[in-house]
């Protein structure tokens, strides 16, 4: 029965096709004799019906407005890929197409007036508003249902040849072919993208993705230069570095004897074996971040109104300028839910909608619900991290060797703080990916439950809850680093305990910043490889499957829908994973780069082979998509916006609180001498005495005096922290040293952040969004449009008025004439 009910949609679906014009071919398939493959093809006169009622619009004559050249052409030429191989797109001046004025477009060819993207938006328009059911007076149609419920196995429009080599057809122009030799090919990686090209045969939201990250791309070069520098500067300037010398020196350093760190099983420490740690330190820790910091809240604003421009000219030169939605269709799914009736407002009609004010009410609230509780659980994740860090503290802080006079080179470097961070970073890794694959299922849920009515905005909408988790998801380690981890210490004699029983953990005495820089290493590292590595095999092992058994099978030739038909189709989420994991990039690179000053380098690198995956992945292991329009990148935009202002804020919070820098210039220019210090001039020297407050061992409590008793007659240690020493009428109170650094730090916070906000202001109010050229394009367009549509009007209107108006005019005469007698 459900076969012979199956049978009978897709005749009638097939048949509905045919009145509608198109032209249907079915043929078997030649290695699987049960698969029938149905073609379809758009006469002339459907594409011209369509490209009316959908607004298309198309050329109506070659674009006469000079170009001006600038230096930068024969700079972009060289990178350019070669004209004689992928022709420059000519370009014209467009108008929406009316059949009336057929004569006034730019026709030379009837089959190429229409390109391949055009041809197959149309046909996709038809088959998804073709009916094939009645059922309760709700009529069922389109091509998506068809497919969800498997009466179709798959609808695709075909590629246009064979990667590997030129189609055999001398009227075919192998684009597909030409894409991935000119742009998929690891060959092109220092080439620009040929982006009206890849428009042409994919569509313009394949383009606009491709254009914006080759545009991100290019302006990381600049920040990476940058930073680069800032490294470099850092590197050589590590030697002159007077803290991190008095802190290897065996003088100064070798006589400092350090508080230990956890309770009992922690011994005391040599200040010297952070010797290694505290040179690392000097090139994070420099001068030149700060200056890299403010340097790239301005290239933040730069890339974003830049971008902006480079939108607005793509979006005239692919018309997509009034994009007007054409009646975007409703989702399927939200259709099916269709029960409740209600009058719309404005055309007083009764509609079908799935669900009534309240309970709209109730799916948006259990949905934002559903969101919380997962970014909770994430944070809890990152808690149970923290506690993992602290019990694993103590345990290899009891196993590894921690003796004073400790010199081999495995103390040196592995020392407890780093086993810890290092091996809790693998271990968020892991957890990281694990609540990623699990989020994403739920976030589709959610997303089904709220019903949105059509593709974009359901789009939007998954696009941001999965954002929002993603940002918790990555970053939420990086900011417990960055902004709490050692600041709430309490001193050794009152230490401040998690969770009741479990000590808070302390920084190295170098400080958290280079504890940052390793975790965002690992993480940006590890992200990439680890996608690429994904994104490459998944498709490519799939395909390989696919294409043994079916090759195990025959030894005929396959035409080209049937090589198609065993190709990857693009998932419902299209190039979304492709955007979340560059957003997600761009953001360690703002938000966090004041730790991390070679971020954008890794960035760069990445970027440069990610365009060229995703181009091969696109060109040979996927079926072509149905080609979309697109005006911009949709929610993306405003969520990098939101980015660059938070990153203006957490790396200011970086250089006043993680790093050492304001503490170091509070000294030097007020501690170092009178009245507080006793130098004679500013100099960092005995800035390492200065901030290690002292600690009478006879004032540990039970539970955390240390088992190894101490000799050698010391009884003080030093521990990281401005407080007045044992003795003194406040001691272990915050001192005046504190005091004045927590001021510096705020008054460093308000400037910065104030001085980097006004001038993003300016630059972008500076820059306007749209250039003037593309302005004057736009309005030299218009004034055609208007003129050579209206004239033909005017003719046509002159002469059926005019003889009209004859005859009126007789009659009027001999009407009126005795009156005026």
């Amino acid at each position: 029965m459900g076969s012979i009910h199956v049978k009978r949609k897709r005749q009638v679906y097939e048949s509905n096709l045919i009145n509608n014009g198109l032209q249907l071919e079915a043929t078997r398939s030649v290695l699987d004799e049960k698969t029938i493959f149905v073609k379809v093809h758009a006469p002339w006169e459907v594409l011209c019906t369509y490209a009316e009622v959908m607004h298309i619009k198309l050329p109506l004559q070659p674009n006469d407005l000079k170009t001006r050249e600038s230096a930068f052409n024969w700079f972009t030429r060289l990178f350019s890929v070669d004209e004689n191989i992928i022709k420059p797109e000519q370009e014209f001046f467009t108008a929406p197409f009316k059949r009336e004025h057929l004569s006034n477009f730019y026709i030379q060819d009837k089959d190429a007036f229409f390109n391949p993207a055009t041809r197959s938006r149309i046909v996709h328009f038809i088959l998804s508003r073709v009916k094939y059911a009645t059922k309760q007076n709700l009529k069922k149609f389109g091509i998506n249902k068809l497919l969800d419920t498997g009466i179709y196995k798959a609808a695709f429009p075909l590629h246009d040849s064979s990667f590997g080599h030129l189609s055999t057809d001398p009227n075919c122009p192998s684009e597909r072919y030409l894409l991935y030799r000119e742009w998929a090919h690891p060959k092109n990686i220092l080439k620009l993208q040929p982006l009206d090209f890849i428009r042409k045969y994919y569509g313009e939201k394949i383009g606009i993705y491709f254009a914006w990250l080759g545009f991100y791309t290019n302006m990381l070069v600049v920040a990476a230069v940058v930073g680069v520098g800032c490294f470099l500067y850092g590197f050589f300037m590590k030697d002159s570095c007077t803290w991190s010398q008095e802190v290897c020196d065996p003088n100064i350093g070798g006589n400092i004897i350090m508080c230990p760190q956890c309770d009992k099983v922690c011994t005391y420490w040599n200040l010297t074996i952070t010797c290694e740690s505290s040179k690392k330190l000097c090139i994070f820790d420099s001068f030149g971040t700060l200056v890299f910091a403010v340097f790239m809240g301005i290239w933040v604003t730069l890339f974003l109104e830049f971008w902006k421009r480079r939108q607005a000219e793509l979006e005239y030169e692919w018309d997509t300028v009034e994009y007007l939605e054409q009646e975007e269709q409703i989702r399927p799914e939200y259709e099916a839910q269709c029960t409740h009736v209600v009058v719309n407002e404005i055309t007083q009609q009764e509609e079908h909608v799935p669900y009534t004010a309240c309970g709209k009410c109730v799916r948006i609230t259990l949905c934002t619900s559903a969101v919380f509780f997962w970014i909770l659980l994430i944070i809890a994740s990152v808690i149970g991290i923290i506690v993992y860090r602290l019990s694993v503290f103590l345990v290899f802080s009891a196993t590894l060797p921690r003796n004073i006079n400790g010199t081999q080179t495995i103390r040196k470097y592995l020392t407890p703080q780093t086993a810890t961070s290092v091996t809790a970073s693998i271990i968020s890794f892991i957890i990281i990916m694990v609540l990623n694959i699990v989020y994403e299922k739920v976030a589709i849920l959610i997303t089904d439950f709220e019903l949105p009515r059509t593709q974009t905005e359901y789009e939007n909408s998954l696009t941001t809850k999965m954002f929002l988790f993603q940002f918790v998801n990555y970053y939420s380690s990086c900011f417990y680093i960055a902004f709490f981890k050692g600041k709430f210490v309490g001193y050794p004699g009152n230490p401040v305990y998690w969770l009741g029983k479990y000590r808070n953990e302390e920084c190295d005495p170098g400080g958290c910043l280079l504890e940052l820089t390793t975790q965002l290493a690992i993480i940006v590292g590890g992200k990439a490889i680890w996608n690429n590595i994904q994104e490459v095999l998944l498709p490519w092992v799939k395909n390989l499957i696919g294409r043994y058994c079916a090759d195990a099978r025959s030894e005929k030739i396959v035409p080209r829908w049937e090589q198609d038909y065993h190709l990857q189709p693009i998932g419902k989420l299209g190039l979304f994973y492709e955007y979340l994991e560059m957003v997600i990039q761009f953001g360690f690179v703002t938000l966090f780069v004041a730790s991390f000053p070679l971020a954008p380098l890794l960035a760069l690198i990445n970027n440069m082979l990610e365009i060229r995956l995703d181009a091969w992945k696109l060109t040979t292991q996927f079926r072509r998509m149905v080609p979309q329009k697109a005006q911009d990148i949709g929610a993306w935009q405003p969520i990098m916006q939101g980015i660059a202002i938070l990153a203006v804020v957490t790396n200011a919070m970086i250089i006043a609180f993680t790093s050492d820098m304001i503490p170091r210039l509070v000294y030097y220019w007020s501690f170092s001498v009178p009245p507080y210090g006793s130098h004679s001039s500013y100099t960092m020297k005995g800035y390492i005495n200065n901030t290690l407050s002292v600690f009478n061992i006879s004032d540990f409590k039970n539970a955390s005096k240390p088992f190894s008793s101490w000799f050698e007659n010391h009884t003080t240690c030093r521990y990281r922290d401005f407080r007045y020493p044992p003795g003194h009428q406040h001691q272990y109170e915050h001192n005046i040293y504190y005091w004045h650094v927590i001021a510096a730090k705020l008054a460093f916070i308000i400037v910065m952040e104030h001085v980097i906000y006004f001038v993003k202001f300016i630059i972008s109010y500076i820059i306007p969004d749209v250039s003037q050229e593309t302005k004057s394009k736009v309005k030299r367009e218009k004034y055609l449009t208007q003129k050579i549509l209206h004239e033909n009007d005017l003719k046509v209107v002159k002469k059926t008025i005019g003889k009209i108006a004859d005859k009126i005019i007789e009659g009027v005469d001999s009407t009126f004439r005795p009156k005026t007698e």
